[in-house]
């Protein structure tokens, strides 16, 4: 997979797949760090308080949400 750009509103975003990291910048690989940081926060917390949890399933290429007691609902 290579890297690309993605235009979300009047801004573009450029996407960085995990095996470029060799070569971020370590103000790139800082806040790369504190974004993985803060998703695993918002995670543990929407666990914790028993909400559902948006995922995407590798294998079969799908996003599903996960409730709190663990069961898969796919969407489309």
């Amino acid at each position: 997979m290579s890297d690309f750009e993605k235009k979300i509103g009047k801004h573009k975003v450029k996407v960085v797949m995990a095996d470029r990291t060799v070569d971020m910048t370590p103000d790139d690989k800082d806040m790369d760090a504190r974004v993985r940081a803060a998703v695993n926060s918002a995670i543990h917390k929407a666990k914790v308080c028993q909400k559902p949890i948006a995922k995407y399933d590798q294998r079969k290429k799908k996003a599903y949400v996960e409730d709190s007691n663990g069961v898969r609902k796919y969407v489309s």
